[in-house]
């Protein structure tokens, strides 16, 4: 405990205060920035497809049934359950029945479901369509109380708010250097964000893109704690077992 004591009282306030800066009680700032995603290759869609032909709607969305998968999704666990939905092939495209390929790569889902619901028209009575992007995730990792791969259901979420998911950094994680992978277009990026700064929302790594992983290091408080314990443990075991054995002594 004393060991513990000592590292915590070595982590200062503004290190794991967040977005600091102007003191004033009521400050704005313009958002610069937005994310709009849009559906592309190996994209798993759940398309939902209404109209006042019920059996005919069960044809288009038999793809949408659940099925359990080993996957953890944001809860920790080791099970949970996936729909199949419509895999979006290389070359952009989905296959629906009765309709055929339809390209979507590119488009974002409420325009693909605008497309689709234009090439049900012939098959169905006033069709309604509703897309999900079912792989839309992101992984947080390292010094947080929940770490896990998190599904985001309205394909729309902030930094702060995949932390607050996972439960929000422990008292040892790094807030001024959290480092986010982000793999888009052939290439894979390594960008390091500072939570302590109101900086953070003009970064374009404010709002997470699908399969961003989030990683949180230790800081060095945790690393040293983590060796001191590494280095004692022999020790403790060595005065344990001397206890043992003068206890067993003194009964004979």
């Amino acid at each position: 405990m004393a060991i513990l004591g000592g590292t915590t009282s070595c982590v200062s306030p503004q290190s794991i205060i967040y977005f600091q800066g102007d003191t004033a009680s009521i400050s704005k700032a313009k958002i610069q920035q937005s994310y709009v995603p849009v559906i592309e290759s190996n994209d798993m869609l759940s398309i939902v497809v209404g109209s006042l032909n019920q059996e005919a709607n069960a044809i288009f969305n038999s793809a949408n049934e659940y099925a359990t998968t080993s996957t953890s999704y944001g809860s920790g666990s080791s099970s949970g359950r996936q729909p199949f939905g419509y895999l979006v092939d290389r070359d952009g495209n989905i296959e629906l029945p009765l309709v055929g390929k339809i390209k979507v790569e590119g488009l974002t889902t409420p325009i693909a479901a605008d497309t689709i619901r234009g090439r049900l028209q012939m098959y169905l009575k006033e069709p309604s369509v509703n897309i999900k992007n079912i792989n839309f995730k992101v992984s947080v990792l390292g010094e947080v109380n929940r770490p896990a791969v998190y599904v985001v259901p309205d394909e729309k979420i902030t930094l702060p708010e995949i932390l607050s998911l996972a439960g929000d950094l422990t008292i040892y994680g790094r807030r001024n250097n959290v480092m986010i992978i982000r793999e888009e277009k052939g290439e894979r990026q390594y960008a390091r964000v500072d939570l302590t700064s109101r900086k953070i929302f003009e970064s374009p790594f404010y709002y997470m893109h699908k399969n961003d992983v989030v990683y949180i290091e230790p800081i060095k408080a945790k690393m040293n704690t983590t060796d001191r314990a590494v280095q004692l443990a022999p020790l403790f075991v060595s005065m344990v077992t001397a206890l043992a054995l003068l206890i067993y002594r003194l009964r004979l």
